[in-house]
């Protein structure tokens, strides 16, 4: 016998007149049985995904054409954009395809929490020893420049992860 809380799905809304079932189990078949996620693509957090992407390329780009002043610092610039552009884009990919519905094994907030606050701190470093060996070239004062805008986006990313993450949960606790 389960003690538990039970969810009755039922055709009639508490705001208005019962919808016929037939169109209710197309509508939410339908919405389940897409390929990719529209609304991802317009909400805040895909655009904010999209922006980390622009400007990692950007301060890759800007690196690797420019001459180097000082190859271990650029080098690892360059790994540590490449690695979180490869993640966020891995990421972007879950969430338009729906991957997160399919492999629930895994805790996809805390993965994307955990790669976020990893990759925020290695892209700082890196964005702080480029620019202190840049010598005022500008190809890698924008590389610099980007990385450093490319690590406060992932520290939104981060600060809404958690807001959304511990305010859900701690809400939820409760009631």
């Amino acid at each position: 016998m389960s003690h538990g809380a039970r969810v009755i799905r039922t055709g009639v809304s508490s705001g208005g007149p019962a919808a016929p079932p037939a169109a209710a189990a197309s509508s939410s078949a339908g919405s389940d049985a897409e390929l990719m996620d529209g609304a991802y693509f317009r909400s805040c957090a895909g655009m904010l995904k999209v922006a980390q992407m622009i400007s990692l390329l950007v301060g890759f780009i800007s690196v690797n054409n420019s001459p180097w002043t000082h190859y271990s610092a650029y080098s690892f610039f360059q790994i540590v954009t490449m690695c979180d552009l490869v993640m966020i884009l891995f990421f972007y990919i879950i969430h338009i395809f729906r991957v997160y519905r399919k492999l629930t094994c895994v805790s996809w907030p805390l993965a994307e929490f955990l790669h976020y606050l990893i990759g925020t701190i290695l892209l700082l470093i890196a964005s702080i020893v480029a620019a202190s060996k840049s010598y005022n070239l500008t190809g890698l004062v924008a590389g610099a420049t980007f990385g450093f805008l490319a690590t406060i986006l992932c520290v939104l990313s981060i600060w809404s992860s958690y807001k959304v993450s511990c305010v859900t949960q701690s809400t939820s606790k409760y009631h």
